[in-house]
């Protein structure tokens, strides 16, 4: 049963309450990267305002001075009560929960705990960059698992079980400890991962003996009419590890916070994370996430509105302007994975859009496997500014 269907909220779309001049005053990546002339829709900060329980919540802790280490488990609690109205998942255990700094560094210390130096990691491409980059930093190497095609007209991108059964047979050659790194939702495509596709990621992680750690930072960003399954509520993910955060959904990427979780399988290994890792989150960010979840789901349904509205937008643009270019939209996230090869634009389409259109997306390249020839899109943006862009990229190939 689909527990979000994103009812109206009462709140007006955050995508539309902040005009482009006053989006150009933020100094955070997104906007200091390139110059000014470039419209940036790439790295992924969203286009809005914060919601205001997070305002309220922030505002409170600095008139009290409140801006020490963090402590306690209001984190956690807030999210399993979150996860139980959303998902109707009441497993989340706030015993076998632990506060790391962000997802990807909670990546880190999780594959630290079921890994070791040489060990590999399966992914599934194309997939989020840094999961690259922070596995091959921790000496660590990638078996890549490319995701396939789903069976059903339009799909989509989908992992591809014999894929990833022969990526685990290769992983633990030798007798050797694995991981799989599951990107749940799909960072890039958008994919929801159904619950049948899951436990039989579970059934064959099990039946090779890999771990499986998954980055479910896109949980809350789910469309309308799909329901998002974390990966520890299916059967046979006992043994599992997951990284939640309020991040994504909420644009709080630099109020560092995000959790981690255990199955009842992987509780001991839990229990092994350096307690110094604690020491890595900002309690302010711990605050916020907090709000973000107890309070802030009005602003997340009117958020989700305007990103479905802005998934059809794109497709209908593009469309129009730039006929050549395959888009499927995707369920989850505000990332659109677009397909570009048939503009004859080489590998990085990106650096023709950035050079002749001054618009920047995300080079597919550095997602593996399948990204050349790609770009990433980020629609968490107004629809005038999304209009813009695709007329900027259609101006750079004509």
């Amino acid at each position: 049963m689909t527990r979000n269907p994103h009812a109206p909220s009462g709140e007006p779309n955050p995508l539309r309450a902040l005009t482009l001049d006053r989006l150009r005053c933020r100094t955070s990546m997104k906007w200091r990267t390139y110059p000014e002339d470039v419209l940036p829709l790439w790295v992924a900060e969203m286009d809005v305002p914060l919601a205001e329980p997070v305002v309220r919540a922030l505002t409170d802790a600095l008139a009290l001075g409140d801006t020490g280490y963090p402590a306690g488990s209001a984190y956690a609690r807030a999210l399993g009560a979150f996860a139980e109205k959303r998902w109707g998942w009441d497993g989340l255990a706030v015993e076998r929960s632990a506060i790391v700094p962000d997802v990807m560094l909670g990546v880190v210390e999780m594959l630290r705990l079921v890994t070791g130096p040489g060990d590999a990691v399966v992914v599934n491409p194309p997939v989020y960059p840094p999961f690259y980059q922070f596995v091959q930093h921790m000496d660590r190497r990638i078996v890549e698992a490319p995701l396939g095609e789903g069976e059903g007209a339009g799909e989509g991108l989908r992992i591809d079980l014999g894929v990833l059964e022969e990526a685990f047979q290769q992983a633990v050659v030798g007798g050797a400890r694995a991981a799989y790194l599951l990107c749940s939702p799909h960072n890039p495509t958008g994919t929801v991962h159904t619950a049948a596709e899951l436990s039989a990621v579970a059934a064959l992680a099990e039946r090779y003996g890999v771990r499986v750690v998954a980055d479910e930072i896109h949980a809350p960003v789910v469309a309308g009419g799909t329901d998002f399954v974390p990966y520890l509520s299916v059967p046979g993910a006992e043994r599992g590890l997951s990284l939640m955060s309020a991040s994504k959904a909420w644009n709080l990427a630099g109020l560092k916070a995000a959790l981690a979780l255990a199955g009842p399988g992987a509780a001991a290994d839990l229990a092994r994370l350096p307690e110094e890792v604690s020491h890595g989150p900002s309690h302010l960010g711990v605050i916020a996430h907090t709000a973000a979840l107890r309070d802030g789901t009005a602003w997340l349904d009117a958020l989700l509105t305007g990103l479905d509205d802005n998934r059809r937008l794109l497709a209908a643009l593009l469309a129009e302007e730039v006929p050549e270019v395959r888009y499927r939209p995707g369920r989850a996230t505000y990332l659109a994975w677009l397909d570009c090869r048939a503009l004859g634009l080489g590998d990085d389409p990106a650096e023709v859009f950035l050079e002749r259109g001054r618009v920047a997306l995300s080079s597919g390249i550095p997602f593996g496997t399948g990204g050349a020839g790609h770009v990433r899109l980020n629609l968490a943006t107004s629809p005038e500014v999304l209009g813009e862009a695709v007329r900027r990229m259609a101006s750079a190939v004509r």
